[in-house]
This record gives C-alpha cells, sequence and structure tokens, in this order.
C-alpha cells in the first residue's frame, strides 16, 4: 500500500480480538476507529495506540516511542499517541491490553471535549 499505509483488511483482523473497528484514511496516514472515536493510527506502517496522563507511565516502561508528526513547515509535533508493542501482533491477551488502554485515552479523550465545546459557547 501506498506511503506505509498498511491494508484495512489486516487492521480489522489484527483488532478483531479486541473490538469491531474500522479503518479511515487521514493525513496520509491511517486512522483506527472504534464506535466512530479514534485510539490508533498508522503512519509509516507503524500502529500508534492513543495515550494519556494515566496511560504513559505503561507505555514509557516498554520503551514505546511516542508518535511525532512533521508539519509541512518542517514543525515537529508530539502527538498523544505511542507505537504499539510488538506482542499484540502474535499475543491476543497483549492486544487486548494495550488496544484497552488506548480506548480508554480516547475515551477520556471523548468525554473532555464536551466541557471545552460548553464553556467556548459561554464566552463573550
Amino acid at each position: 500500500m501506498p506511503g506505509g499505509l498498511l491494508d484495512p483488511d489486516f487492521l480489522v483482523d489484527l483488532f478483531q480480538p479486541f473490538a469491531t473497528i474500522s479503518v479511515r484514511a487521514m493525513f496520509g496516514g491511517q486512522g483506527i476507529m472504534r464506535e466512530g472515536l479514534m485510539f490508533a493510527l498508522v503512519d509509516g506502517g507503524v500502529i500508534y495506540l492513543k495515550s494519556d496522563a494515566e496511560t504513559d507511565a505503561a507505555f514509557a516502561a516498554e520503551g514505546l516511542e511516542l508518535f511525532v508528526m512533521t508539519t509541512k513547515a518542517g514543525k515537529q509535533m508530539p502527538m498523544n499517541y505511542r507505537r504499539m508493542p510488538e506482542a499484540c501482533f502474535d499475543d491476543e491477551a497483549s492486544l487486548q491490553r494495550w488496544a484497552g488502554h488506548a480506548w480508554g485515552a480516547a475515551l477520556r479523550a471523548a468525554a473532555r471535549k464536551p466541557a471545552k465545546a460548553k464553556a467556548a459557547k459561554g464566552k463573550p
């Protein structure tokens, strides 16, 4: 697949033990969605899982690097996604554990968004 994208059918099969997912093209990569919420992404053929303050320590303890996006202007922008552990490709329990961390981070991020939107609407 072009640009280091992964076959969507491969991704659906890989995440099947965790949840039914869909795959969307995004910014030259792919977004991995569950129930319409992105919890993972693919860039350069590498899968990254969503992380946050609650899960960063677990990802860091495994030495899983942070996803850094490079803008068209060349600026480096760290994102709240970490490389998926290699064990997830061969071990369903590992996949369920790490994808579960990512799903939790995605849910927490989504829960924070309405509060921000409501606060912005209340401003003059």
